[in-house]
Order: structure tokens, then sequence, then C-alpha cells
């Protein structure tokens, strides 16, 4: 059974289905930031798709549309110190959770980018690429992203020199060599490694 068609059969259907995604997994800095999502099938909504194969643009204008078409839409996140407590998998699904439980109205049936679900207060289905199969997992993948990323450009003005608003947080060369410089902020994640290895001192 195709998820495209089980997407089809939810926007047609009765049932007030969620797309659930999260960005943020893999940076150096900033929080994980989750969107879920319900669409209108009076609505539809043309070009949706995974926002990491989408131009920044693109990601812009087809937020506003999803914001302005959507039922439902919310977002839910884990700050720094949660996914240092917690491990990264359990903060992604803490914000995954706290954005469905944001809907209004509430969800009845979750599909969830991913090989695994967060304790949600409806059923729900992990469904793998989801971001690239299913309508309503791209949108919420796309809410996320632009959120997250507008966020790191602001940061970049709190936290000037690490290049935020152009890596948004990821490991790249220019970020470490930035952290050996400068050290670590309070917007950086401790147990990972490039940041505690420049926390620690080795």
């Amino acid at each position: 059974m195709g998820y495209e068609q089980i997407g089809f059969n939810f926007q047609t259907g009765t049932k007030l289905v969620a797309g659930v995604d999260e960005v943020g997994r893999g940076p150096l800095a900033g929080p994980v930031v989750a969107a879920a999502v319900i669409l209108d099938p009076a609505r539809p909504i043309e070009g949706l798709a995974d926002s990491k194969k989408l131009s920044e643009k693109r990601r812009e204008v087809l937020a506003e549309v999803i914001r302005e078409r959507a039922l439902a839409w919310a977002l839910g996140r884990a700050e720094v110190e949660e996914i240092d407590r917690l491990n990264i998998l359990q903060a992604s699904l803490l914000a995954m959770q706290r954005a469905v439980a944001a809907l209004q109205p509430q969800a009845e049936f979750a599909l969830v980018d991913g090989n695994r679900c967060p304790r949600l207060n409806c059923p729900a289905e992990a469904v793998i690429k989801g971001d690239e199969r299913v309508a309503v997992i791209s949108a919420a993948s796309i809410i996320a992203k632009v959120s997250r990323d507008r966020e790191m450009v602001e940061l970049d003005q709190h936290y000037p020199g690490y290049g935020l608003a152009r890596h948004k947080g990821y490991p790249t060369k220019a970020h470490i060599e930035s952290l050996q410089k400068l050290g670590v902020t309070e917007i950086h994640r401790r147990t990972f490694g490039p940041v505690r290895k420049v926390h620690e001192g080795s």
C-alpha cells in the first residue's frame, strides 16, 4: 500500500490527519524544531516537497502558503539543555510531541517522518522518507525548516563570529574553526563531539 495513496485517502476523508517532521538533529548549536500540519483538502497546495530539496526562497514562499491555507499548524521545540540532557533522538521526539499537542483542532491521526513515532494523544504511523513521499509531511518539514532557519539568523546577531546565519549551526569547517577560536556559547550542544572537544579543552 503506497503512502501517497494513504495521504490522498486521508485528505479526502473525514479524519484530521497531521503530518509531523523535525529539523535540527545534526547541528552543533540551537534547538531542534518540529512542526505539525493538517492540510485542508479544499485548499490544495502545489509544489510541496522535502524542504531540503527546495531553495530557500521557494521554502519561504511555500511556508507562507501553508500557514495561510492549512486547517492547522503548530511548532514544537526542544532546547539545547534538553538535547544535552535527554540525547538528540529523545529531544526530537519531544519536539514533535509538543508540536502535535499544540494543534487546534487536534489531530485524529498523525503521519510522522522517520522510523519511530513520539507518544501522541492520537494514533500515529512512522513513514520512512515521509518528507519526500507524503504531502502533509512535506508541509511540516517546510514549516519546521523555515522557522528554525529564521531563528538561527536571529541568533547570529546575538552570537556574532560563528556564522550561524550561514550554516544554521551545522558542523561546517568554518563553524568548528570559530568554535576553536571563540569558544563554546550557551546555545552550543555540549554533548556533541566537536563542541565537547572544545569545551573540555582537548
